[in-house]
């Protein structure tokens, strides 16, 4: 089995790596740092499974799954991050990735994941699918069933206390292109404030105060 580790630290990435090849014989690692590496050696690799972090240095994990599965429609892959709210896992899938588990589950869990997704089964984190069923029959604020991709995007980082500066660099898009989309989501989701869009991703569960920022800017 072939696997590719997307993720910004390279301590997490071989620990990973290490961690799977002992529970998985014969696996073959690759390993990218960024979003635009990844898409760039996600040909001449073509692993069986990309494991894939949601928040990377350049372009973003979601987007990279959109890129390469515009390129490889059969492209496998598998999130592997530390945000596990459920509007990003409903994002997660829509751009068609096969699983779903966060940072915090048992090796045992992701090695399955791993093993089920590179066998073309689906899979999801066993407390994240609960929840998953547990809210289907959850009105979802109608103000946010028209964002796009970005805009989510920005909502999330913005909410979770990143500021300006930081959203553009992570996005590699320019700080008055942020603040643009900051303006257009205020008018778009009807509020008046910052205070009030922090508010927002908050109540509809996009974000958890007590995660990093969550109200604060940093």
């Amino acid at each position: 089995m072939k696997l590719m580790i997307v993720d910004d630290h390279q301590v997490v990435r071989q620990g990973i790596a290490n961690l799977l090849r002992s529970m998985i014989p014969g696996m073959e690692v690759t390993e990218a740092e960024n979003g635009q590496q990844a898409v760039t050696q996600y040909g001449p690799c073509r692993p069986d499974v990309l494991l894939l972090d949601m928040g990377l240095p350049d372009i973003s994990g979601l987007e990279v799954g959109r890129r390469v599965r515009q390129r490889w429609q059969g492209a496998a892959i598998l999130f592997f991050t530390m945000h596990d709210e459920l509007p990003l896992v409903r994002q997660a899938l829509d751009v068609g990735s096969m699983g779903f588990v966060s940072k915090s589950c048992a090796p045992e869990e992701l090695a399955e994941a791993v093993r089920r997704v590179a066998s073309g089964q689906p899979y999801i984190e066993h407390a994240i699918a609960t929840r998953l069923a547990m809210n289907s029959e959850r009105p979802v604020d109608y103000r946010l069933k028209d964002m796009t991709q970005r805009e989510m995007e920005v909502l999330l980082m913005y909410a979770r206390g990143d500021n300006v500066s930081g959203i553009a660099e992570q996005l590699c898009i320019s700080s008055k292109t942020v603040s643009n989309h900051l303006a257009l989501l205020k008018s778009k989701l009807q509020v008046g404030s910052s205070v009030e869009l922090i508010h927002l991703a908050v109540d509809a569960g996009l974000v958890r105060y007590g995660q990093r920022g969550a109200g604060q800017r940093s």
